[in-house]
């Protein structure tokens, strides 16, 4: 399955220090976003960790015969071991955490696993869906009835998180298989961009602009535009569909 892609992070207009990161396999196999959290050096620390645990397991098994399903659990799951001896060896970090979003590409299939509230989203057509569901106490609030949308998205507590890396009562996270089409275009990005940008103004950047690196620059700049009050981080990843990018 061809595509094309490309990632962009910006520390945004508020925060001196940048504590996003992301990876992208030079061969399109897979994509990682994380968001970290716990203070400058925590933050930093713990989305770097994340990212080279998830890329140095995926690297190291993609030619195995350990199901793509298994394989994707078993990498995030080795990031918060990660993340957790990094704390015992650091004391001074021992309240930092990551989220996590992570697409994988193998065997012409897509995979998806998620921590946090670091999002996947599909375009497909004009159609902006999101794929991942955020794990926080808002998230579930709405999902009880209990908050509506407009609710959620100024309330307080819409940054606490249910679930992240580098916490020791994590025991599970799930992996799901997703499908894409020709044209289809992925976005993976931190809640920097989804707390400045609505899935409308997302939607209409990424219909409006073809060009994947273009699209990153312009989805970042309305962030900025928009108070640029976190970090923010992009990876679009657009499936071919025959025609040149």
């Amino acid at each position: 399955m061809k595509c094309f892609f490309t990632g962009l992070t910006d520390p945004g207009l508020v925060r001196a220090v940048n504590q996003d990161a992301y990876y992208i396999d030079p061969e399109g196999r897979f994509f990682i976003v994380a968001d970290g959290m716990g203070g400058h050096a925590g933050g930093q620390e713990a989305s770097r960790i994340a990212t080279e645990a998830i890329q140095t397991y995926l690297e190291e098994h993609w030619d195995s015969t350990e199901p793509s399903k298994d394989m994707l659990e078993t990498a995030l799951l080795k990031a918060n071991q990660a993340i957790l001896h990094d704390q015992n060896s650091h004391p001074e970090r021992s309240d930092m955490g990551t989220t996590a979003v992570v697409v994988i590409f193998r065997d012409s299939q897509p995979w998806h696993a998620h921590i946090g509230d670091s999002r996947l989203y599909r375009l497909r057509g004009s159609k902006l869906e999101q794929i991942t569901e955020d794990h926080t106490w808002v998230a579930r609030a709405m999902k009880m009835g209990d908050l509506t949308a407009d609710q959620a998205r100024n309330h307080p507590w819409r940054h606490i998180l249910s679930k992240c890396l580098g916490r020791e009562d994590l025991r599970q996270v799930d992996a799901s298989s997703f499908e894409v089409q020709p044209n289809d275009r992925l976005l993976l990005c931190s809640d920097g961009l989804t707390e400045e940008l609505s899935d409308h103004l997302i939607a209409s950047q990424l219909k409006s602009i073809r060009a994947c690196d273009k699209a990153a620059l312009a989805l970042v700049n309305a962030a900025k535009d928009k108070g640029g009050r976190d970090n923010i981080t992009v990876v679009i990843v657009a499936i071919d569909g025959g025609q040149t990018e």
